[in-house]
């Protein structure tokens, strides 16, 4: 990276905090050159996203960039005033950023001139009072599902339009092909049906019931943003956790990346119709899930992570007795996962299916297993990490073919690491207590933790007022990076490969609406 561009951000560690009056404040044409120098240096965006100035709100919003510089392992922060509530878009030079310019468009009511198409995310009421999206008439937010549609013109074109309730028990979400035949010429994915307003319930936290909302931000990745919102309440605490704590946390989040991992191969398995895999994964998932139910008395997690530590402790009888499932595990996963390597049928469903090139992956900003599955090194566990992961690392689980495949074998070689390390951790569990004292946040600061979802980077961009309070929760769920990527991957493609794309990527439809 140029000195230049070094010198315009303030460089920070992840769940590290710093006073905010620290952050350099941009004009809005500085902030924009900065961010698009720093990305063609190599730097992606972890959040985008506007905040208040102070308590009363008084002033116009202060829209802050958090980058990610993944090769030297910091994060990179800028801010800039939105003045006049517009802002210069950066969408159309960097798509990356188009979901989260038409966000601050409708929690702030601030117009990102210059936008391709600002539409509604969530169709949500603003963050900020007394504000209106671009978008809404006479302040109203737009009524949910309700919003103009890419169309394709031409007498062989039809559209499809599928959700937002859908033939499973899964959240819903709104699809939309447009194509010609067969053929996928355009897919367009609206959300924002199950609007929980939980970065709203936060702000002035935290209380009781923050942990809470952070285990439910989306309820398959409980351990994942727990940790995140957890790392950055002790950060902004100066609280320090034992040795123990951090290895405790570390197992429980392989525990759910591999209960997920599994899962997913088993419903690939079942999509193209092959039974026997699709069968056993199922079961499968239940014995990790199992696993960490043993351990916190809750199969997703709810309750093991809390700010100061954990809130269990796993005894040497529970790790002996972890340690055999897990070795049965791994027995069982192997055979039943190789049954798709080895069956013709299925690979040929699987390969040059859903492709998502590197470059796109890298335009779009994808993160976890589908950035790794197109050739991205993107792994917060290695590129930034955190608490134990610190001294033990997992080795970077990659492919590069960009298709249904390589998002199921990145899944694969995951679940292999992941066991490997679940095993060293069980049988060398440090000492230490399970919760440190988290005592008052600290006045006027901000915080960014990353923590390794099973789906992808999770950010948690936290800035606090002169009472220590939560002024600002910015939460960005690796959903958020990844949606735009299966709209890519169906283009050209068929109306029947959408639901093998679709799980091949299991993004979180609650993640995404908050």
């Amino acid at each position: 990276m140029t000195a230049a561009v070094k010198q315009t951000f303030l460089t920070i560690h992840n769940g590290r905090a710093v006073p905010r009056h620290n952050v350099p404040r941009l004009s809005q044409e500085q902030f924009g050159h900065a961010i698009l120098d720093a990305l063609a240096d190599g730097c992606r965006v972890s959040a985008l996203f506007a905040a208040p100035d102070g308590p009363d709100q008084s002033f116009d919003p202060l829209m802050y960039a958090v980058l990610a510089d993944d090769e030297t392992s910091v994060l990179r922060l800028a801010t800039a005033r939105i003045e006049g509530k517009t802002f210069p878009s950066l969408a159309q030079s960097c798509p990356q950023i188009q979901l989260f310019e038409r966000e601050i468009a409708e929690q702030y009511g601030c117009t990102p001139v210059g936008h391709p198409w600002l539409k509604p995310v969530r169709f949500a009421p603003p963050l900020a009072p007394q504000s209106s999206a671009p978008w809404s008439q006479d302040g109203e937010i737009p009524q949910i599902g309700v919003t103009d549609f890419y169309r394709v013109g031409g007498d062989e074109v039809h559209e499809v339009a599928v959700g937002p309730v859908h033939a499973g028990v899964i959240e819903p979400g709104h699809f939309r092909f447009q194509c010609q035949g067969e053929e996928i010429l355009h897919l367009e994915i609206s959300l924002g049906y199950q609007h929980r307003g939980v970065e709203r319930a936060l702000i002035g936290g935290p209380d009781k019931r923050s942990i809470h909302y952070a285990e439910t931000l989306a309820g398959d990745t409980t351990i994942g943003h727990g940790t995140a919102f957890s790392l950055a309440v002790e950060a902004l605490a100066n609280c320090r956790k034992s040795a123990r704590a951090q290895a405790l946390r570390g197992i429980g989040l392989e525990l759910e990346r591999l209960a997920n991992h599994i899962g997913d191969l088993g419903a690939l398995a079942g999509d193209v119709g092959f039974l026997p895999t699709a069968s056993f994964c199922g079961r499968i998932r239940g014995d990790f899930l199992n696993m960490t139910a043993a351990i916190c008395g809750n199969r997703f997690g709810r309750g093991f992570i809390r700010p100061g530590g954990v809130g269990f402790d796993i005894t040497s009888e529970l790790a002996l007795e972890l340690e055999q499932k897990l070795d049965k595990a791994r027995r069982d996963c192997q055979s039943a996962v190789e049954l798709l390597w080895d069956s013709p049928s299925v690979m040929a469903r699987l390969e040059q299916v859903g492709m998502v090139s590197s470059a796109t992956a890298q335009e779009l900003g994808l993160v976890g297993p589908a950035a790794r599955a197109s050739g991205l090194p993107r792994d917060v566990r290695q590129n930034h990490p955190w608490e134990f992961y610190q001294f033990v690392q997992i080795p970077l689980s990659n492919c590069d073919s960009g298709d249904v495949f390589a998002r199921a074998y990145v899944r694969w070689l995951e679940i292999q690491q992941s066991i490997k390390y679940l095993t060293e951790r069980l049988r060398a569990l440090p000492a230490g207590n399970l919760l440190s004292s988290v005592g008052p946040l600290a006045t006027d600061q901000i915080v960014v933790s990353l923590v390794e979802g099973w789906r992808g980077e999770i950010c948690h961009a936290v800035l606090t007022d002169q009472n220590g309070r939560f002024l600002r929760y910015k939460i960005v769920d690796p959903s958020f990076h990844n949606w735009p990527a299966l709209a890519c991957a169906m283009r050209g493609g068929q109306i029947s490969d959408f639901p093998l794309c679709n799980k091949s990527f299991n993004l979180s439809y609650c993640g995404q609406d908050l």
